[in-house]
């Protein structure tokens, strides 16, 4: 055993008490948020004049204004490499000119037999000889359904949705959903990679297109430009009547019977030669929407970085009804505000942090994560140099399925135990110490059915190897419905959680080193 000099010990007795004392200093700041100001920023966030904050509107502009404003108004810095305080990226909107499809010879009638969707692919025409079943599509290292399959030069038809387990949970391999509404893209990113021509969806327990799809067939939601995008197949949905068209009538029962049952599609080989050919053409739209990004600049470790991150954008309006978002995300974006605010009050009485604070509140998460992918793909702030994300989705509300515990102080934490080993102490620590609310870490697992991992902006810094935390309240009634309103808000709770995000922020700017990032990217997550 090695002898320590009674110096050293003193050294390391003089720094943990300097370090207590200066979290102490931190929870003075902490303190000086309160509900009060919490709801004076929520009100404004999810007021009637932002009509939903839905990326590329107006709706959302206005709420970026607003941000824009506050970030001023409290002092931060806006980065010199934006020449502003707004991070401005492209999204784009096709919308079809014209569109045919024939199979076998036979034409098909649009938005009747088949929906072509707008923006999936370039404009061109598609002609192929053959028909491949991919069951539902998936290309995953544990379970892929393209295995044994060749599918290059071909169309490939697979189904919506996927395969289950006994217990209804997703089977091993597949890390996300795989309805339409959040499958459809990967399928088809599965379905370029393995050199299919184009993609047919069919979903056996759907007898019309739903009115969002035959609008999808005339124009494209917003879309995030990615690479490869060129070269992507054409996306066609086509009713469940098409399958007997072309597998016959005996195959296509065999694939509906283990599509109703959520059974593997593994040991259904299917390939009809049929001639298709795919034609359309398209006009193109651009739209930008921003993420805004201030920051107060640290002391001896400027160059490394802490971002405080939440969504201000929400889905805008349906049929003249607006969602509000109040919860989603207008809690977490009013928690980086006044997490700003108290950050600059320390700054003003000379407490100014080691490391430079980033606050950045993005759109486009509802739409897929996209002002957090077009930040980590243009950082601002070098990511290596990015000590930790703490990114607030959801903090404004109590979770009415948690049966247990204080439900009335509690939060979700996730990714406290992930990327670096320094995370879950310094979280923890924070919390005994100062807020004292119930550290719940439910949907901490990758592998939880809600993939609440996946679900929010950390998970763009996750990628890059960033440490992260992200707070979080579950989901409640009201949440994705017009009814998520500022009514609704329990700010005791909102408060604390606020505070609790801010304290660990403290520590992590002040501390002598950036975290480790000594634990690999849980699989599931790659």
């Amino acid at each position: 055993m090695k002898r320590f000099s009674l110096f050293a010990v003193c050294f390391v007795l003089v720094s943990l008490t300097s370090k207590a004392q200066n979290n102490d200093i931190g929870w003075k700041y902490a303190q000086s948020i309160t509900e009060q100001s919490l709801k004076d920023v929520l009100t404004i966030i999810a007021s009637e004049q932002m009509q939903g904050r839905e990326t590329g509107t107006e709706g959302q502009r206005r709420a970026a204004i607003y941000i824009e404003n506050k970030f001023k108004q409290i002092g931060l810095k806006a980065p010199q490499s934006l020449g502003g305080y707004q991070q401005k990226y492209p999204l784009y909107r096709d919308s079809v000119i014209s569109e045919s499809f024939s199979l076998a010879g036979t034409d098909l009638v649009n938005q009747t037999d088949y929906v072509v969707m707008a923006g999936s692919a370039r404009a061109q025409t598609i002609k192929s000889s053959q028909v491949v079943f991919a069951g539902y599509g998936i290309d995953d290292e544990k379970y892929s359904d393209y295995k044994g399959r060749n599918v290059k030069g071909k169309v490939v038809l697979v189904l919506n949705g996927e395969p289950k387990d006994g217990d209804n949970s997703l089977i091993s391999g597949t890390t996300r959903p795989s309805n339409w509404s959040f499958g459809a893209n990967r399928k088809a990113a599965a379905a370029m990679q393995h050199g299919a021509t184009a993609i047919l969806f069919v979903d056996p327990s759907m007898e019309e297109f739903p009115n969002y799809l035959r609008n999808f067939g005339r124009s494209s939601n917003l879309t995030f430009p990615r690479e490869n995008e060129s070269e992507r197949p054409a996306v066609v949905y086509l009713k469940k009547a098409q399958l007997e068209n072309i597998f016959g009538a005996a195959t296509a029962k065999k694939i509906t019977d283990a599509f109703d049952a959520k059974k593997s599609m593994a040991a259904i080989k299917a390939t009809a030669k049929k001639n298709v050919e795919v034609s359309y053409a398209k006009k193109r739209f651009s739209v930008l929407a921003s993420n805004i990004v201030g920051y107060i600049e640290g002391t001896d470790l400027k160059d490394e970085y802490v971002v405080l991150s939440g969504h201000y954008d929400h889905l805008g309006m349906r049929n003249g009804v607006i969602y509000y978002g109040a919860d989603d995300d207008g809690s977490g974006t009013t928690g980086v505000i006044d997490m700003a605010e108290a950050f600059m009050r320390a700054v003003k009485d000379g407490h100014r942090p080691r490391r430079t604070i980033v606050f950045l509140a993005v759109s486009g998460e509802e739409k897929g994560l996209w002002g957090s992918e077009y930040y980590s793909q243009h950082p601002v702030f070098p990511l290596e140099k990015t000590t930790v994300n703490l990114n607030t989705d959801m903090i404004g509300r109590i979770d009415p399925n948690r049966k247990y515990g204080d439900s009335t102080n509690y939060v979700y934490v996730i990714g406290n135990d992930k990327l670096s080993s320094d995370l879950d102490p310094i979280s923890k620590s924070v919390n005994d110490k100062y807020t004292k609310l119930e550290l719940d870490y439910k949907y901490n697992d990758p592998k939880d059915p809600e993939r609440i991992y996946y679900r929010s902006d950390h998970y763009n810094f996750a990628k890059h190897g960033v440490p992260i935390i992200f707070y979080f309240d579950g989901i409640h009634k009201d949440y994705h419905k017009p009814s998520d309103t500022v009514d609704k808000i329990n700010f005791d709770v909102m408060l604390k959680r606020v505070q609790y995000t801010f304290m660990t922020a403290w520590d992590m700017a002040n501390r002598n080193d950036m975290l480790k990032r000594d634990i690999p990217l849980p699989e599931m997550a790659r």
